[in-house]
């Protein structure tokens, strides 16, 4: 049950809000904090953020902290994930989603059932994973994307990650649904990639929902859109 007193959300809140398609993280805790801060008169300085990124082409669950309980946001950021989406066989984009149009183009009719369930056994445990260019990971004091847009490029090393579920629940090519249950710092734009040239082919991110950080799910979330509906 949500908060209704200013006093509750400067002792600490966890908020669990599904973040509309387009919407930036940022633009969803600013939503919420002048929400609270005209309905509740909450100072403009008081403590809110949220508990790992969800990028603007992606929806679904994202974890707002609000007073004392923003101390908990790196342990909350660790917790396992759980996200759905479409894989797009076939094609590559240079930003790995929807965010930057087609660059390449690949075969896909020598792709059969038994390509594609090694393909996903290939991703199951401890991986190797190479962050998209057009991330948010700093590199010599700029952003991936800011080297990106200015046309420099750069190395990007691999990092460990673990994929601990990967099923593939609609196979309908070029479109392969997934679910898949990741651990921190796993970019799905790169499995995307990676999972095309498993297959011999390309592929980039066509739709993406977080549904799940750790025990928390988006079935139990508030909508952001409705959010000051809350207070009245």
């Amino acid at each position: 049950m949500l908060a209704k007193t200013a006093e509750e959300f400067q002792e600490g809140q966890i908020l669990l809000l599904d973040k509309p398609l387009t919407w930036s993280s940022f633009q969803a805790v600013n939503k919420v904090k002048w929400a609270l801060i005209k309905n509740l008169h909450l100072p403009k300085k008081f403590k809110i953020g949220h508990a790992g990124t969800l990028d603007p082409l992606a929806s679904g669950l994202l974890i707002v902290c609000t007073g004392k309980f923003t101390k908990r946001i790196p342990e909350l950021m660790g917790m396992v994930k759980e996200y759905t989406g479409t894989f797009y066989i076939g094609a590559t984009t240079p930003s790995y989603d929807l965010e930057k149009p087609i660059d390449k183009t690949f075969p896909t009719d020598h792709i059969t059932p038994e390509l594609i369930e090694g393909a996903r056994l290939k991703f199951i445990g401890e991986i190797d994973q190479i962050p998209p260019v057009f991330s948010a990971i700093k590199k010599d004091g700029k952003r991936l994307y800011e080297h990106a847009r200015a046309g420099e490029e750069v190395e990007i090393k691999s990092r460990k990650i673990e994929i601990l579920e990967l099923e593939l629940t609609r196979i309908a090519l070029p479109e392969i649904d997934f679910r898949v249950v990741c651990s921190k710092g796993t970019y799905i734009r790169s499995l995307a990639y990676d999972f095309g040239a498993a297959l011999n082919s390309g592929a980039h991110l066509t739709a993406l929902r977080r549904t799940k950080i750790g025990e928390f799910s988006v079935d139990n979330s508030l909508i952001i859109t409705n959010f000051e509906d809350n207070f009245k």
